[in-house]
C-alpha cells in the first residue's frame, strides 16, 4: 500500500488492526521485528521506537545499545495469516541513532542511496528475484528432518509434486499482501521449489525478497513443513539459487553492454556479499551454479545469462547469488557496478559459448574462477576499493572479519 501516515492511521482504525509489526533486517539480511499495539502507532510515527541493538549481530554492544526504528507508511501491508478480527499489519522501518543520525548498518538505507545515485546519473533499474527453497518434513516434535517433502523433479506435476498446493497457498498469500507472483514450479531437487516475481524498482524488489522468505516459512510451518533457503540443503543435490534479473532504463545497446561489463568486472570483489556462508561455496560450480566469471546468451552454465526476450525490456540474469544474501546490499552493489560499467564504457568480453560443466581443462583456460571459499571471498572484498567506496566501513568489517 502506498499510504501517508494519516492514511495508515485511518486504515488501522477502520480495519480493526490491533498490532503493528515494525520490521527491519540485520546486516546479513535476517528479518527482525518488534510489535506495538495499534494505539502506539502515532507515537512511533512522531518519535520512533527504541530497541536494544546490542542483541543483534553487528548492531552495537552494551556500551552503545539504543537505536530507533522509524516506520515507513508506504510499506504498510496486512499479514493475512493473522486473525481477521484484531488484525496485524507490518511496515518496514529505517533506523537512526537517538539523535536522528542515520545508522550506518541500516542496509535498506544503503540501497536507497544507491538508487538515488543512479537516478542522479540519469539511470533507473528494475530487478526481478528468483529464490529457490526446499521443503522438508518435521518430526513429531516439530523439528526439521532430512526427509524432503517429495521426490519430484523439474516442473513435475501432482501427485509426484506434493508442493503444488503449498506453492498455491504461498502465491495467494503474497497476492493478499500486494505482491504478484509471475510463476511457480517444482525445481530439480527433491522437495525443491521456485516462485518468481514481476520486475520492480530495486527497493520494492528487495522488500519483496524479504517478505517472500517470511511467507514461505510461515506457510510451510502451517502445513507441518520446514522451508529451507540455505545454499546447499542436501550435499549431492542442486543448491538453492537467488537468481537476479536486471534491466536498465534508458535501454540501449551501449548502456546494456556496460551494465553487463560493469557487473562482470566486480563480481569477484562482491562475492562475499552474494554468497555469505560457508555452504555457499559448496554450491558454486555445480549443478547450474556458476564457477567462472563469464557471460553468454541463454546459457545456464554462465555467471551472467541473457535470457531470450519474449516481451518487455531485455535483461541480464546473475546466477551466482544464493538466498543467504542480504538483498539490500546485493542490489546496491550491483547498481554501483552497473553504473560504473556504463559511465566508463567498459568493454564487454566476448561471450563464452561453452557449457562450463562439460568443458575440458583446455577450454576453461583464460576464464577467471569465482572465489572457491568464504575466506578467499572475504579477503578479496576487504581489499576492494570498489567495495570500500560503496559500502559503509562498518558493514564491510562485519562481513569480512574471520571468527
Amino acid at each position: 500500500m502506498n499510504c501517508s501516515e494519516k492514511e495508515v492511521l485511518q486504515y488501522v482504525a477502520e480495519e480493526d488492526v490491533k498490532f503493528v509489526r515494525l520490521a527491519f533486517c540485520d546486516v546479513f539480511g535476517r528479518q527482525k521485528n518488534t510489535s506495538i499495539p495499534a494505539e502506539e502507532l502515532y507515537r512511533a510515527f512522531a518519535h520512533g521506537v527504541a530497541f536494544d541493538a546490542s542483541a543483534i549481530t553487528g548492531f552495537g554492544d552494551e556500551g552503545k545499545s539504543d537505536l530507533i526504528l522509524h516506520p515507513e507508511p508506504d510499506t504498510l501491508t496486512p499479514l493475512p495469516w493473522r486473525p481477521e478480527h484484531g488484525r496485524v499489519v507490518r511496515m518496514f522501518c529505517h533506523i537512526t541513532y537517538p539523535d536522528g543520525t542515520p545508522f550506518e548498518c541500516d542496509t535498506r538505507r544503503v540501497l536507497k542511496e544507491a538508487v538515488a545515485f543512479a537516478q542522479k546519473e540519469g539511470y533507473s533499474f528494475r530487478f526481478g528475484a528468483e529464490q529457490e527453497f526446499y521443503l522438508f518434513e518435521l518430526d513429531d516434535k516439530g523439528h526439521k528432518t532430512s526427509i524432503p517433502y517429495d521426490q519430484a523433479g523439474y516442473m513435475d506435476i501432482a501427485p509426484e509434486d506434493r508442493g503444488e498446493n503449498i506453492r498455491r497457498e504461498i502465491c495467494l498469500t503474497l497476492e493478499q499482501m500486494g505482491i504478484n507472483p509471475e510463476s511457480s514450479h517444482h525445481e530439480e531437487g527433491p522437495g525443491q521449489n521456485e516462485i518468481d516475481f514481476h520486475y520492480s524498482d530495486p527497493l520494492t524488489a528487495a522488500d519483496q525478497a524479504m517478505t517472500f522468505q517470511t511467507v514461505v516459512r510461515t506457510i510451510g510451518a502451517r502445513n507441518g513443513l520446514y522451508a529451507d533457503f540455505s545454499p546447499k540443503p542436501i550435499p549431492d543435490m542442486p543448491g538453492n539459487g537467488f537468481h537476479i534479473n536486471i534491466s536498465v532504463d534508458p535501454d540501449n545497446e551501449a548502456d546494456f553492454n556496460g551494465l553487463i561489463a560493469g557487473i562482470l568486472s566486480r563480481t569477484e570483489e562482491i562475492t562475499a556479499f552474494l554468497n555469505p556462508t560457508e555452504d555457499s561455496y559448496r554450491r558454486l560450480g555445480l549443478r547450474k551454479a556458476p564457477g567462472y566469471i563469464s557471460w553468454s546468451r541463454e546459457n545456464r552454465s554462465q555467471l551472467v545469462r541473457i535470457p531470450a526476450v519474449t516481451g518487455g525490456s531485455r535483461r541480464m540474469e546473475l546466477r551466482s547469488a544464493d538466498p543467504a544474501a542480504n538483498p539490500y546490499l546485493v542490489f546496491a552493489l550491483l547498481i554501483h557496478a552497473a553504473i560504473e560499467g556504463i559511465k566508463e564504457k567498459k568493454p564487454l568480453p566476448e561471450p563464452a559459448n561453452i557449457n562450463f560443466f562439460r568443458a575440458s581443462a583446455s577450454e576453461l583456460t583464460g576464464f577467471k574462477k569465482l572465489p572457491d571459499s568464504l575466506v578467499k571471498a572475504k579477503a578479496i572484498a576487504e581489499a576492494s576499493e570498489f567495495v570500500r567506496a560503496n559500502l559503509p566501513a562498518e558493514v564491510i568489517q562485519i562481513y569480512c572479519r574471520n571468527e
